[in-house]
């Protein structure tokens, strides 16, 4: 016998391996090239739409509405344009309407901003610790963001009432005359951050308390030891964490107050626009409104709303300075 063996006749060949793939079949080129481009290409097309509609509804109108402002154009004939240059924005620095628009906005902003956040750390730092129904208030503390301005302001309206407000008749109860919140300067300009304030408290405190929950426990465990209080680990833990958060809220909540329109045009009723007969809480979005849609200067309104524009811009980059400065004292 020789020392090969042989196959016997019945048995099955084994076919010897196909290639580089060992008998298995050459995967397809065509298929291979999809499954790159799925790769390298499906993350643009899931983000494309949000391009497309910040292009048509936030791109578009930001760049046709600096157009405006260089122009004069009449809402009564939108067709009919003028190229004025700077000129609009002229007339706004030598307006005394503008400027006091510009004070009510900082002054509302001021006092609608200051206690919302205030109130805002007390009530995350409550609910931080254990609570019965931690849930229910939560839930309660969101449940003004969710009403609508509308509804908000006339209850408002309601409780800031002259005559019949109930606001009034808690004063008079302490001996405290009744105060037409409506007329007066400082009076509507509290009625109008009070509104502000209800609305926007509680979600600044839900903000303050994921940002509490993010606070290692450790932390509270080594001041508790040392024998800190509740309110040393506040001062002490709690804040110092916190800090890029409520830099964030206070951007958040200045930007919002740049913008405020809701709140004074419905609190103002009829004249809502000039924001009381001696426009003592016009607000530079109702200014802007005024100017478009009453007095039918579209080119100035446009040369308003680019004005707030540029001033977000400065409270961006002031944020960005204090942001930069938080992260260099860490």
């Amino acid at each position: 016998m020789t020392a090969t063996t042989t196959v016997a006749e019945g048995a099955p060949r084994r076919e010897q391996g196909g290639g580089r793939h060992g008998g298995r079949p050459a995967p397809d080129p065509w298929r291979s090239r999809l499954c790159r481009w799925d790769l390298r290409y499906s993350p643009y097309a899931f983000v494309t739409p949000f391009f497309l509609f910040f292009a048509v509804f936030g791109l578009f109108p930001l760049l046709y509405t600096g157009w405006a402002s260089l122009h004069r154009i009449e809402l009564t004939s939108p067709g009919r344009t003028e190229w004025v240059g700077l000129h609009n924005y002229a007339r706004l620095l030598g307006n005394e309407f503008f400027w006091n628009a510009l004070r009510n906005t900082a002054t509302i902003g001021v006092l609608s901003t200051v206690p919302q956040l205030l109130m805002a750390l007390g009530l995350a730092h409550l609910l931080h610790y254990r609570l019965r129904a931690a849930t229910f208030w939560r839930v309660a503390l969101l449940t003004p963001y969710a009403t609508s301005v509308a509804a908000a302001t006339l209850v408002f309206v309601l409780l800031y009432g002259r005559d019949y407000g109930m606001v009034n008749w808690a004063l008079r109860g302490v001996g405290i005359g009744p105060v037409d919140w409506q007329s007066g300067t400082w009076s509507s300009q509290i009625a109008v951050s009070s509104i502000v304030i209800w609305r926007w408290t509680g979600y600044n405190a839900l903000i303050y308390l994921a940002a509490m929950r993010a606070v290692p426990d450790e932390l509270y465990e080594a001041a508790a030891l040392d024998g800190a209080s509740r309110a040393r680990q506040f001062r002490h833990v709690t804040l110092p964490a916190l800090r890029p958060t409520v830099l964030f809220t206070v951007v958040v909540s200045t930007i919002g107050a740049t913008q405020l329109f809701g709140e004074p045009l419905l609190f103002g009723g009829a004249g809502g626009q000039k924001g009381g007969a001696s426009r003592q809480f016009q607000t530079l979005g109702l200014y802007l409104y005024e100017q478009g849609w009453f007095n039918f200067h579209l080119g100035r309104a446009c040369a308003v709303a680019w004005s707030m524009f540029l001033i977000l811009l400065v409270i961006a980059a002031v944020n960005a300075l204090l942001a930069r400065r938080l992260r260099q004292d860490r």
